[in-house]
């Protein structure tokens, strides 16, 4: 009986040992719970809500600067297109035409006049308050058999053009050139007019036949005198004439 009680104590001995020695050793068969970290400290790997101030000994604290927003940037108004300046209107100078039918005036001593037209074209760079269309041509060299005729072998006239009458106009033969200050009379000339006569020329019964070239000229009467030539003359054409006899 004794002895069956001993036994029963060593085995409850036995089986309480391993609770025993698990006790003082700290071991066990699963790990003990961690122990629970001081209130003041934060885990690692959780992010704090509010920055940290405070720096630890010893290291200098780094203080990044945050850039100021930029202002907003207002666009400036397109400025107005440069519209480029006009050019200047060239000077243009008064110019002189005359023509007839078939480039020329075909004329026989005693027939009928042959008619051609004379235009005046003035410019921009003056007005004119006289300007006289002159006409000249050189004498005819005469060929055999002509009869001699009046100083002036040619008759020259101009249409009116208020009432369609054919008036004399002068025309001078000579070879020379005569100074325009001895001319007088003339019609004014505006700027950019444009002025266009109709003039015929005949030849006499009798007088000297051949070839020759009827001058025109366009001659300013105010010209002051010793003016160049090209001012006191502004304008100048010709047209070319035959004479012969009718047999």
């Amino acid at each position: 009986m004794y002895v069956r009680r001993r036994l029963l104590i060593a085995t409850a001995v036995l089986a309480a040992l391993p609770a025993v020695l698990t006790a003082c050793t700290g071991h066990a068969d699963h790990p003990a719970a961690a122990p629970s970290r001081s209130a003041g400290v934060q885990p690692s790997g959780s992010a704090s809500p509010t920055a940290t101030a405070s720096a630890a000994p010893g290291v200098a604290a780094t203080v990044t600067a945050t850039p100021p927003a930029s202002a907003p940037v207002t666009a400036s108004p397109a400025a107005p297109a440069k519209v480029p300046a006009a050019a200047p209107t060239p000077a243009t100078r008064l110019s002189l035409t005359a023509s007839a039918a078939g480039g020329g005036l075909n004329l026989v001593r005693g027939g009928p006049a042959r008619e051609f037209t004379v235009t005046v074209h003035n410019g921009n760079s003056r007005d004119y308050g006289h300007l006289l269309i002159a006409f000249q041509m050189e004498p005819l060299p005469g060929e055999p058999g002509d009869l001699p005729g009046p100083a002036t072998p040619f008759v020259l006239e101009r249409r009116d053009p208020a009432t369609g009458a054919w008036r004399s106009v002068d025309l001078r033969m000579a070879t020379d050139v005569r100074p325009a200050g001895l001319y007088e009379g003339g019609a004014a000339l505006g700027r950019d007019a444009v002025r266009t006569e109709r003039y015929r020329l005949r030849a006499t019964t009798t007088g000297p036949t051949g070839s020759s070239t009827l001058m025109v000229y366009a001659i300013d009467t105010d010209a002051a005198d010793g003016a160049p030539a090209d001012s006191a003359r502004p304008g100048y054409a010709s047209l070319p004439f035959t004479t012969r006899r009718l047999l």
